[in-house]
Protein backbone atom coordinates (compact mmCIF):
# COMPACT_ATOMS: atom_id res chain seq x y z
CA UNK A 1 0.00 0.00 0.00
CA UNK A 2 1.71 3.30 -1.28
CA UNK A 3 0.08 7.39 -1.17
CA UNK A 4 -2.13 7.55 -4.45
CA UNK A 5 -0.53 9.30 -7.07
CA UNK A 6 -2.27 12.81 -8.05
CA UNK A 7 -4.92 11.34 -10.51
CA UNK A 8 -5.77 8.44 -8.47
CA UNK A 9 -6.45 10.71 -5.73
CA UNK A 10 -8.55 12.94 -7.82
CA UNK A 11 -10.53 9.85 -9.69
CA UNK A 12 -10.86 8.00 -5.75
CA UNK A 13 -12.42 11.42 -4.28
CA UNK A 14 -14.79 11.99 -7.32
CA UNK A 15 -15.80 8.49 -6.75
CA UNK A 16 -16.92 9.20 -2.99
CA UNK A 17 -20.23 10.69 -1.87
CA UNK A 18 -20.60 13.87 -1.95
CA UNK A 19 -18.68 16.56 0.40
CA UNK A 20 -14.97 14.82 0.38
CA UNK A 21 -12.40 17.18 -0.23
CA UNK A 22 -8.56 16.34 0.17
CA UNK A 23 -7.05 19.81 2.50
CA UNK A 24 -3.86 19.63 4.53
CA UNK A 25 -2.84 16.02 3.41
CA UNK A 26 -5.89 14.55 4.67
CA UNK A 27 -8.98 12.90 2.82
CA UNK A 28 -11.71 15.00 4.91
CA UNK A 29 -15.73 15.57 5.12
CA UNK A 30 -18.01 16.94 7.93
CA UNK A 31 -20.77 15.33 8.87
CA UNK A 32 -24.09 17.41 10.62
CA UNK A 33 -26.53 15.97 12.67
CA UNK A 34 -29.60 17.54 14.99
CA UNK A 35 -27.68 17.49 18.18
CA UNK A 36 -24.63 16.78 20.11
CA UNK A 37 -25.78 13.20 21.08
CA UNK A 38 -26.43 12.27 17.26
CA UNK A 39 -22.58 13.42 16.37
CA UNK A 40 -21.57 11.22 19.42
CA UNK A 41 -23.11 8.53 18.41
CA UNK A 42 -21.95 8.54 14.89
CA UNK A 43 -18.04 8.90 16.49
CA UNK A 44 -18.31 6.29 18.27
CA UNK A 45 -19.66 4.14 15.33
CA UNK A 46 -16.47 5.62 13.28
CA UNK A 47 -14.34 4.55 16.42
CA UNK A 48 -15.18 1.25 16.82
CA UNK A 49 -14.58 0.55 12.80
CA UNK A 50 -11.59 2.38 13.41
CA UNK A 51 -10.06 0.17 15.75
CA UNK A 52 -11.42 -3.10 13.87
CA UNK A 53 -9.34 -2.01 10.47
CA UNK A 54 -6.95 -0.41 12.86
CA UNK A 55 -6.79 2.90 10.67
CA UNK A 56 -7.57 5.76 13.01
CA UNK A 57 -8.75 9.04 11.65
CA UNK A 58 -8.47 12.24 13.01
CA UNK A 59 -11.86 13.43 14.39
CA UNK A 60 -13.21 16.81 15.65
CA UNK A 61 -16.54 16.69 17.65
CA UNK A 62 -18.77 19.77 17.79
CA UNK A 63 -22.51 20.66 18.81
CA UNK A 64 -24.48 18.25 15.73
CA UNK A 65 -20.98 17.93 13.77
CA UNK A 66 -18.13 15.86 13.30
CA UNK A 67 -15.17 15.78 10.88
CA UNK A 68 -13.32 13.10 10.22
CA UNK A 69 -9.75 13.41 8.44
CA UNK A 70 -8.54 9.89 6.97
CA UNK A 71 -4.58 10.15 5.99
CA UNK A 72 -2.15 6.90 6.43
CA UNK A 73 0.78 8.56 8.30
CA UNK A 74 2.55 5.36 8.36
CA UNK A 75 3.16 6.29 4.26
CA UNK A 76 3.09 9.70 4.45
CA UNK A 77 -0.46 10.66 2.68
CA UNK A 78 -3.09 9.56 1.42
CA UNK A 79 -3.80 6.02 0.28
CA UNK A 80 -6.65 3.01 -0.88
CA UNK A 81 -7.14 2.65 2.90
CA UNK A 82 -8.25 5.92 3.59
CA UNK A 83 -10.59 5.81 0.40
CA UNK A 84 -12.22 2.52 1.44
CA UNK A 85 -12.69 3.89 5.23
CA UNK A 86 -13.88 7.37 3.39
CA UNK A 87 -16.91 4.95 1.83
CA UNK A 88 -17.23 2.97 5.36
CA UNK A 89 -17.41 6.27 7.14
CA UNK A 90 -20.45 7.05 4.93
CA UNK A 91 -22.66 4.09 4.97
CA UNK A 92 -22.13 4.70 8.82
CA UNK A 93 -23.75 8.20 8.61
CA UNK A 94 -27.09 6.68 6.85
Amino acid sequence: MGVLSSEQLDTAVESLGEGWAVRDGALRKEYRFADFAAAMFFANRIAAAAEEADHHPDMMVGWGRVELAWASHDVGGISDRDIEMARSSDRLAS
